[in-house]
Order: C-alpha cells, then structure tokens, then sequence
C-alpha cells in the first residue's frame, strides 16, 4: 500500500510523481521509504507492547504479513539474475530484513544511499524483538530485466531497483493471465518465494496467509460457470502442488541434518 498511496498515487494520500500517476504531489524519490519506515516502526512498537504486556499471558504468537511476488530474470543473463534478485529485496525484503536484521537490505542500501532513513539506537533495540513467523501472501511472479545502464522504466521505485518488471517475454507470458493486470498463474513461485524467505531468514516458521484466483465478473457465464469454477480449481491446484514441493525439500533437509 505503501507503493500505491506514495508512488503511483492510485490510493490514499495519493502522492504520486508526474511520470507515474495522475496527480499533481509527491516526492516518490523518498516518501515511499519514509512511509514504509514508519510501517516498520510502528510494527516493531506492537510486538514490544504485546512482547511485554500480553504474549507470556496469552500464550500468543506475533508476526507479520507480507504481499510476496516472486521475480524470474527475464533473460539468462548474470544481469538479470542480478536484477531479479534486486527487486526481491525491494519488494519482500525492504520490510523484513529491517525487522530480522534491524538494517534495511543491502541492495537498497547500495543504490539509495541516504535516501533511506535511519533507525535510532532505540529504535534498533526495539527490533531485536523480532517475529515469531511471517505470513506470505503469495498470488503472481514476474520477470525482471536489469536497467541500470537503460532507461526502461518509469516508474521511480522500480528505476530506483534499475529493474523492469513484466509478465511476458518474446511474446509469451509469464503464466496464464488473469482478469487482474500483472496477475499471472505461476504456481512454482509459490514453492520458490517459500525458499527464498527460508533461507534469507534462517528458516523462520512461516504461514500461507493468501492465495486465490482473480476471476472477471462476466454476466454471461453461466451458474454452472461460477459453480465449477474450474480455472480456480487449477490455479490452487497448482499452488497447492508446488507447496508441497516445498514441504518436501524442508523435510528432506530435516532428516539429513538430524539422521545421517
């Protein structure tokens, strides 16, 4: 949200730049990071209070909840593979790793600079809290192409990455589309963005908080249509399928450490 209320303007308080959004403020080349740290600020103040106050009563635990987009480079290129890696730390990792590691992650550190703002001793104190898991809310993957010697992008935060992001390549998309611009059906992003905050955030517990299927309201289908709904049957199918794969691999992982 922190993206579409600062960047593109398309929600509320609809800042925006020239170039990305049909209104007429912003300063998309640091409100978004000053927004999103006040996210994670505010995020870290819940989990001391409720660290402090409530869990040892309520025997609860706290985390966060995260829209995850898996990014596949574009082209087989050490580039790509570089940009991809860029836009997962843009998008997934701008809020965990402050959270995990009490520093915003080095990617952005790298080409930011001091345009990302800073945490306060106290303020690093307060993260040690951590989390006690994430929830991913995985729906779509898509590719990145390395921009930092190109203009191929207008739109700031993703020229800040130097990443295009797509969902096609040489004519074919990325998966099926959906009724939802930039809303692909790629099931096997659901086992690697499982992985990839496996192994950033040493193997924290993790939960599927979202998942599902954006489907057009076409007033021709017929009941039977909306009551097969055999496209959402696929696509958490798949899903489902490729989750396992990734239930799987840990077990594996499990076993081999523990038993041999």
């Amino acid at each position: 949200m922190v993206k579409y209320g600062y960047l593109t303007g398309g929600l509320p308080p609809n800042h925006c730049s020239v170039q990305s959004g049909d209104c007429q403020s912003g300063n998309p080349a640091i409100e978004p990071y000053l927004a999103a740290h006040n996210v994670i600020l505010s995020h870290v103040t819940a989990v001391d209070i409720y660290r402090k106050k409530y869990q040892v009563m309520q025997g609860g635990k706290i985390g966060i909840v995260l829209n995850s987009i898996w990014y596949e480079p574009l082209r087989n290129i050490s580039s790509d593979q570089s940009a991809a890696q860029r836009a997962l730390a843009f998008h997934n990792a701008w809020i965990l790793d402050p959270i995990m590691f009490g520093e915003y992650p080095p990617e952005m550190q790298r080409i930011l600079g001091p345009r990302l703002p800073k945490f306060s001793l106290q303020e690093k104190e307060k993260l040690q809290n951590k989390l006690d898991f994430i929830g991913i809310s995985h729906y779509t993957s898509l590719y990145a192409q390395d921009c930092m010697f190109s203009e191929c992008n207008a739109i700031t935060s993703q020229t800040d990455a130097f990443v295009l992001t797509t969902g096609e390549r040489d004519g074919t998309y990325i998966g099926e589309p959906t009724a939802m611009e930039a809303f692909y059906v790629v099931p096997s992003g659901m086992e690697k963005i499982i992985m990839y905050y496996k192994d950033r955030y040493d193997n924290i517990p993790m939960f599927i908080t979202g998942n599902g299927y954006p489907d057009a309201n076409d007033p021709s289908n017929s009941v039977d249509d909306f009551v097969i709904d055999s496209k959402r049957v696929e696509y958490l199918n798949g899903h489902l399928s490729s989750l396992t794969m990734a239930l799987r691999y840990l077990v594996f992982l499990f076993m081999k450490f523990y038993f041999i």
